[in-house]
């Protein structure tokens, strides 16, 4: 994995403050399959919110859980695939299947308004709208009188 300079995003840098190589915690996980993956997100910055978009094609939105806890964003999914109920009877053999992942980012509290938080999941894009806070918005220029 390359290193991420965080100099092109200062930021993101305010907003998040975990290395981008940790963001997913391995350890949390009693087991893992080999075949799984963790989605990839990009974070968009405007002046008036942050969104995190995930790719997680083929999923419902309810095969996800979003929250909030102690200023850490969490977007998680566990999906298991129903097999014993399908009709077809002419496989050898098929194994159960299951895919869980779990992404984590510090918010900066002084930034995001979590009571806002809102999340929307439409053709196989999971984004998460995080307004920011009055305060922490761009505020317009202002010229000052010199007296």
């Amino acid at each position: 994995m390359l290193p991420v300079r965080t100099g092109f995003f200062p930021s993101v840098s305010r907003y998040m403050d975990e290395d981008w190589s940790n963001l997913f915690d391995w350890s949390r996980k009693k087991y893992m399959p080999s075949f799984s993956t963790t989605p990839s997100v990009n974070i968009k910055e405007s002046d008036e919110a942050y969104t995190v978009e995930m790719a997680a094609p083929g999923m419902k939105k309810d095969d996800f859980q979003v929250e909030v806890n102690n200023n850490v964003l969490t977007l998680r999914s566990e999906r298991t695939m129903d097999l014993e109920n399908e009709s077809d009877d002419s496989f050898a053999r098929r194994e159960f299947s299951y895919h869980t992942f779990q992404r984590s980012f510090s918010l900066d509290n002084e930034m995001v308004d979590e009571s806002k938080i809102t999340a929307k999941y439409e053709d196989g894009i999971l984004r998460v709208h995080l307004p920011k806070k009055e305060e922490a918005k761009v505020q317009p220029s202002k010229k000052i009188d010199i007296s």
